[in-house]
């Protein structure tokens, strides 16, 4: 398995409960899980800081992460995380166990790409997004950061469904997987954009006038 491009150092959490976890916080410590696989879970301390400043790319919710916990090296992947609601804090976060072999299911973010190269947004099309990610399984080593939509050749009114991307090798479509057309879900549109409120009225006054 590749190494992470993430690498955290945590420490297991045997202080547990509210009380705990608002002192923690209060430390600049963040608390979270580990859970998965065979192993029961285990309550593990991060840095709060450094994992806040990883949450802002995009790939650490897509990419295969490294904890070393107490010495210990966990390949896991970002399952659920919880924000304040309203200071820019995290305060809780859960990892999923990444077990070599076993493959993984999780959400790739989509990249919508060649806007500027597309005849039919030229001509004052819109590209919709239906969806900003999909979900997707395939082998840990596997796991894209990202999957790219491109957008160059879609003509006005037509809508790119998941059976229509190019995946990388050895990534599937959970959607696709359940063999049902009302699972190939829309991911774009190039629509015609709205005309601004009051274009036409003002078009028949000009006219009525003349």
């Amino acid at each position: 398995m590749s190494k992470s491009v993430f690498y955290h150092e945590a420490s297991v959490r045997t202080d547990l409960g509210k009380g705990a976890s608002r002192r923690l916080r209060r430390e600049e410590k963040l608390p979270g899980i580990i859970y998965g696989g065979d192993e029961a879970p285990v309550s593990i301390t991060l840095d709060h800081n450094k994992i806040n400043n990883s949450a802002d790319f995009e790939a650490f919710y897509s990419h295969v992460l490294t904890l070393n916990v107490d010495g210990k090296e966990v390949e896991v992947l970002v399952k659920d995380m919880q924000r304040h609601p309203y200071k820019p804090k995290i305060v809780h976060i859960d990892f999923q166990r990444v077990i070599a072999g076993q493959d993984v299911h999780t959400n790739v973010p989509l990249h919508f790409i060649n806007e500027d190269k597309s005849e039919a947004i030229k001509a004052g099309g819109i590209a919709e997004h239906h969806v900003n990610e999909i979900e997707v399984t395939c082998q840990p080593k596997d796991l894209p950061e990202y999957i790219e939509v491109d957008i160059a050749a879609v003509e006005m009114g037509q809508t790119v469904h998941l059976s229509d991307l190019t995946l990388p090798a050895g990534i599937a479509s959970v959607e696709l997987a359940k063999d049902d057309e009302a699972h190939d879900l829309a991911v774009v549109t190039v629509k015609p954009a709205p005309k601004a409120a009051g274009t036409e009225e003002g078009d028949e006054e000009e006219a009525t006038e003349e």
